[in-house]
């Protein structure tokens, strides 16, 4: 009697249909995974300027200042920033990336006491920031 060598087409045909099933479920969970990196990366760029905003407003009285002035960038990868140096003020970052997110904005809104908000036009919960709500 012959021993059996390699596999068989059924066996191929069923590792080929497990590794699709794995693909199919997988390739949607990284895109969500990415497209939410990028816009906490958004948000991440510009929420250091909140101090530096707190600084220019109570500290030092001013109303008028610009982006290069809060230490942050105007243009990066990831985002445009925008300020509104006022009382209510924002820092906003409109996104650049995944086309699902592209011309989003995510804004870091100032009450007049001095508390924070993040406020995002991005629909999808599973690719919002955590901390931003809609």
């Amino acid at each position: 009697m012959r021993a059996q060598r390699g596999f068989t087409l059924i066996e191929l045909m069923i590792v080929v249909a497990i590794i699709a099933i794995l693909a199919a479920i997988a390739i949607p969970a990284y895109q969500d995974y990415n497209i939410r990196a990028q816009a906490a990366s958004g948000l991440a760029e510009i929420a250091p300027g909140k101090s530096s905003f707190e600084s220019k407003i109570l500290a030092e009285g001013l109303t008028t200042f610009d982006v290069d002035e809060l230490g942050l960038f105007a243009t990066t990868t990831r985002c445009d920033t925008t300020i509104d140096p006022s009382a209510t003020g924002f820092i906003r970052c409109s996104l650049k990336g995944h086309p699902l997110i592209t011309g989003k904005v995510i804004t870091m809104q100032r009450a007049a006491d001095g508390t924070w908000s993040c406020v995002t036009d991005i629909a999808s919960a599973n690719h919002r920031p955590e901390g931003c709500a809609p």
